[in-house]
């Protein structure tokens, strides 16, 4: 048997009463300076008071039959995690001096699998528009450089110019959390009248090669106001993560002040992942309902690539800041559908999501994926006065950084739409060019209009009730539209 260590070992009681996080802390740097394990008190009930104190993991940890209770009433820092699994690989220099969209092969001067992020300084994507407006982030891309040099996906984007570059090396021995019921005491702060900000009390990941399984996160205390969170589990600046057979919880929506000084509601979620390559989520669920709009989305993501979800239900998929290549399948999504913005392929096969639309592309980023969507095998239960597939606005008056893509081909090969009362034809896509108060931009002109798909293709498109589809007149002038 593993040799391990024990929280009690180092002055862990248990009762959930007594603070126990200097011992938990405590108990993993001995482990990690011995590269031991850590297990868990089948049946302790170990408490984490809201004193600023971080474990950091490096080694396997065990929490089966354990329950933590974070108590994040009167936080001493809100921004501060409770475990970080962390590598201990140092960055390797590597030059890289301009990259091109498409590209899959560059020079590795290591003999390893390195985790790779660049940017380029000087050029701004994802300009967002809306309540939530900003002047976007610098173009950068995150990839896995294998030994041979070969890229594990495709470049996103072109790189005129790298202004900066990091490189890690993926550990090759990989890193299990196993159990552990966590309970989350909510912070009560009165955000309404404050700029957004979040809470991090959670497991935040940035070591590669980490599984996560059998872990339960619940959340209580919630009251009529409170702050929003950053993700229970948030992972980031890494590649290879596993989780499965996990348990969480959607938070309440709370509203706060945005950028453009009017108030919007936060967004909260209880998994996150940022910057991240080759993350996978299987067999996992939420506690909430899915369909319950008192709670916001459980899932987003920015920056991510090679995003894997599978028999997963949550009342949200979104990627924020885009992705590029995500497979969803043998899932179900609620009331916050799927929201996406991104690059390369996008697979949704044998999924059901009962929301306004099918697929949200977010307009607050220009309603654009560049590359190709395949459903395969879907259904969809409209909500509301949904009647559109694929929702999606863009006026053509604002610069996000990028040519906007409504896809450059969509094929869909079986889809059934469970149920569908309104009076108008069901649309593949709502008008991609359609404009509110709320979005238009007056006295300007349409400049950046978006561009609409190559080819597409609907086979096997099916109702309870029998439907009339309607494809935009605007959008299919210019497409190879095929329904079979």
């Amino acid at each position: 048997m593993q040799p391990y260590l024990t929280y009690e070992a180092f002055g862990a009681i248990g009762d959930g009463i007594h603070d126990d996080m200097p011992a938990i802390v405590k108990t993993h740097e001995e482990a990690n300076r011995l590269d031991l394990a850590v297990k868990a008190k089948n049946g302790a009930c170990y408490y984490i008071s809201p004193k600023k104190a971080t474990a950091v993991i490096c080694t396997d940890t065990d929490w089966t039959g354990a329950k933590f209770i974070i108590d994040d009433r009167d936080c001493e820092e809100l921004h501060y995690y409770v475990f970080h699994v962390a590598s201990k690989e140092e960055n390797v220099p590597l030059s890289i001096d301009t990259l091109f969209r498409g590209q899959s092969q560059l020079e590795n001067p290591y003999d390893r699998e390195l985790f790779v992020s660049v940017k380029n300084e000087n050029h701004r994507d994802y300009i967002r528009l809306g309540l939530n407006q900003n002047n976007g982030w610098p173009r950068r891309d995150n990839f896995i450089l294998q030994a041979d040099g070969t890229l594990t996906s495709p470049i996103a984007f072109d790189f005129d110019e790298v202004t900066s570059v990091e490189a890690r090396p993926i550990e090759t021995i990989t890193v299990h959390l196993t159990g552990g019921e966590f309970t989350t005491i909510a912070n009560p702060l009165d955000c309404t009248f404050t700029p957004y900000t979040a809470t991090e009390r959670n497991i935040t990941i940035t070591r590669s090669n980490v599984e996560v399984s059998n872990l339960t996160h619940y959340v209580k205390g919630e009251a009529s106001h409170g702050t929003a969170y950053s993700g229970f589990i948030h992972i980031m600046e890494c590649a290879h993560t596993y989780v499965h057979d996990c348990l969480f919880t959607g938070h309440y929506i709370y509203w706060c002040t945005g950028s453009a000084n009017k108030p919007v509601a936060m967004g909260s979620y209880d998994i996150l992942c940022d910057h991240t390559v080759d993350t996978r989520f299987i067999h996992c669920r939420q506690t909430t309902d899915l369909e319950d709009h008192r709670y916001w989305g459980l899932f987003s993501s920015n920056f991510c690539r090679d995003l894997l979800l599978e028999d997963c239900m949550f009342s949200r998929f979104d990627t924020h800041m885009g992705v590029t290549n995500c497979v969803i399948r043998n899932c179900t999504f609620g009331h916050q559908a799927i929201k996406i913005i991104g690059n390369g392929d996008f697979l949704i096969e044998s999924t059901r999501v009962v929301a306004f639309a099918f697929i949200e592309l977010r307009s607050d980023y220009g309603s654009s994926f560049r590359g190709n969507l395949t459903i395969r095998n879907c259904s969809w239960h409209p909500s509301g006065e949904g009647r559109c597939l694929i929702h999606a606005i863009n006026t053509g008056r604002h610069d996000f950084g990028y040519p906007c893509y409504l896809f450059q081909n969509i094929t869909i090969d079986g889809f059934m739409v469970e149920t569908f009362h309104n009076p108008e034809p069901l649309a593949l896509f709502t008008d991609y060019t359609y404009t509110t108060a709320y979005y238009m931009l007056l006295d300007t002109p349409q400049d950046y209009m978006p561009i609409p798909p190559e080819t597409v293709t609907i086979t096997r498109l099916g109702a309870v009730d029998g439907i009339q589809l309607c494809a935009n007149s605007e959008l299919m002038t210019e497409t190879n539209f095929t329904l079979l």
